[in-house]
Formats: structure tokens, sequence, C-alpha cells
């Protein structure tokens, strides 16, 4: 058994499917964490995951999420304290509405398996990142 430590980089480490900045942070063998930020004003791409799902608790900004889910369907608004969930195959988008980025920490599960695990998708608004 070994134990991961990571601090929050100034950098990040890659560009998410949907446009975002992501700092990879720690991960099991069932799941892991990252820190997504959407810079102000932007709206990320439309996407679905095929075999992960997800939870996010905003840290930062403001802005809304966008998810459908069969005949389930809602946008909400996200700011510092408020989480979401994103089951396997949920369609979703979000947007930063504030002057300042739109933070998020998320865990995935099962780990993120890489850029194939996205499906592109039509989202409601425009993207631009």
């Amino acid at each position: 058994m070994s134990f991961a430590t990571k601090r929050l980089g100034e950098l990040p480490d890659a560009t998410a499917p949907d446009g975002s900045e992501v700092w990879v942070l720690c991960s099991t063998s069932q799941g892991s964490l990252a820190h997504f930020t959407l810079p102000p004003h932007a709206v990320s791409k439309a996407m679905a995951h095929r075999t992960v799902e997800e939870v996010w608790y905003f840290v930062s900004g403001c802005g809304q999420m966008w998810r459908l889910s069969h005949d389930h369907e809602e946008i909400v608004d996200v700011e510092p304290g408020v989480a979401i969930t994103i089951p396997v195959g949920t369609h979703f988008q979000f947007r930063s509405l504030s002057h300042e980025p739109l933070t998020a920490v998320g865990t995935t599960m099962p780990p993120w398996p890489g850029e194939s695990e996205v499906v592109t998708i039509d989202g409601i608004w425009d993207p631009t990142v």
C-alpha cells in the first residue's frame, strides 16, 4: 500500500475535452480527483461520459450547469458551496457567468480512463473554449 500527496500546481496539467483547464490531483483504484477551471465568461463544450460518473464541488466563481439524461433536463446555478452529480451517460455543459474563473473540484469514479471516454454532443450554449 502506498499513499499519495499532491499540491495544486501553478500551471494546469492538461486541457479537458470540454475545454476547461485541469489539475490532476490524487487517484486510487476506485476514483480520481481533479481541479477544473473555466475562464471568466467562458462556455465549455458539451460532453457525455461513456463509463464514468462524477461529483463536482464548486469553489469559486459563479455560473450554470446544464444536464440532460433521458427525459430529465435541468439548468442549475453553481457557485461556491454547490455540489452536483454527473451520472454515466449524462449530457452536460457548463458556463462561467462571473468576472472570475468558475472553479470546481471533481471526483471521477472509476478513475479517468482517457480521451476515448468522452462523447462530444450538441449543448444548449455555443462553446467559447
